[in-house]
């Protein structure tokens, strides 16, 4: 990893053929070594991604009042809907699964919506009245399958570096139980982020097998140095590109081969701010699980009689709702 990026990764060669085993590689040699990767040339067009922002814009301006006709559950088990500032906490929990070791981390000043598939029956979406933002529901479900797309294709890529059939991981992935979040962190001053007396994202790894991320020209996004522990490393805006991370599920399933790097959002370098205030940034994640209804073990080949298998078999469902729980 550099000084200031993570690598990055030209998927084109993957989708057109030409060098499939090359970016498998590239892709499986950056998650072992940073958990992350910017991936170029990814399947989708510059225009259907902004589209998304756009949208975001026009959701988030909306008074608040107005948000809270589609609001999060109190409970996490339930990860649909808008969460106002704060409402939401990036907690860590270590593989035990005792809560009491974890940290409390500041909340985030941030609000977010998010969906899942819409025939989802343990998490039906919640969504704000059709008349509020026409076209609101129908936008943001195709958006969801676009990303879905783009996930298999990871999956395969990643299939492929470990020297598996192309369609192993997909198999694991087929009811799409995923979310695709709408992101916002409203303007804060810049003091108040560099003295920790606030956080746009604390510290946190993601849960899932993967994080498929689009984000604006504002930067912030920060990841721990593999080289040194407490350390972070800025991850700027790549235009045109999606930065794609590896979860804990992903690390524990890989028996720890792959990296799950634990990051963070705050003030970018050489931040511009006007009144001493960051500007607004806005993201889309689009956070994918394998199959809740599945059971899985290490992938093959990442454990051996000289390098065993460190986890039993997990429940997806039991491991993400788990996490979902936590962080409300």
């Amino acid at each position: 990893m550099s000084n200031n990026s993570i690598p990055i990764v030209d998927f084109a060669p993957f989708l057109d053929g030409t060098a499939k085993q090359q970016v498998a590689d590239q892709l499986l040699g950056s998650f072992k070594s940073a958990g992350f990767v910017h991936l170029t040339n990814f399947g989708l067009s510059n225009e259907e991604v902004q589209e998304m922002f756009d949208l975001s814009k026009r959701f988030f301006a909306l008074p608040h009042k107005i948000k809270m006709l589609a609001p999060h559950p109190d409970s996490g088990a339930h990860h649909r809907g808008y969460s106002f500032p704060g409402q939401e906490k990036e907690t860590q929990l270590p593989e035990s699964g005792d809560s009491t070791e974890a940290e409390i981390p500041i909340p985030s000043v941030k609000e977010s919506f998010d969906i899942g598939r819409e025939d989802d029956d343990l998490m039906p979406n919640i969504w704000p009245p059709d008349h509020i933002l026409p076209g609101f529901k129908e936008s943001y479900l195709a958006f969801y399958w676009k990303c879905y797309e783009v996930e298999k294709n990871i999956l395969r890529a990643l299939a492929l570096g470990f020297g598996l059939e192309e369609e192993w991981l997909v198999r694991y992935h087929g009811m799409s139980d995923n979310g695709l979040r709408l992101q916002h962190y409203p303007g804060v001053a810049l003091e108040s982020v560099l003295s920790n007396k606030v956080a746009r994202i604390s510290n946190h790894t993601d849960f899932d097998t993967l994080t498929i991320l689009f984000q604006d020209n504002v930067g912030g996004l920060e990841v721990e140095d593999s080289n040194e522990s407490g350390s972070f490393l800025a991850v700027p805006p790549i235009p045109n590109s999606i930065v794609v991370n590896a979860g804990d599920f992903l690390r524990r399933w890989s028996n720890d081969t792959i990296r799950s790097a634990m990051h963070r959002v705050r003030a970018p370098p050489h931040a511009v701010t006007r009144d001493g205030m960051l500007p607004d940034r806005y993201s889309i994640p689009y956070f994918c699980a394998a199959d809740l209804s599945t059971v899985v073990d290490s992938i093959p080949g990442t454990w051996s009689a000289d390098y065993p298998k460190k986890y039993e078999p997990v429940s997806v469902k039991e491991y993400v709702m788990k996490r979902f729980a936590a962080d409300y």
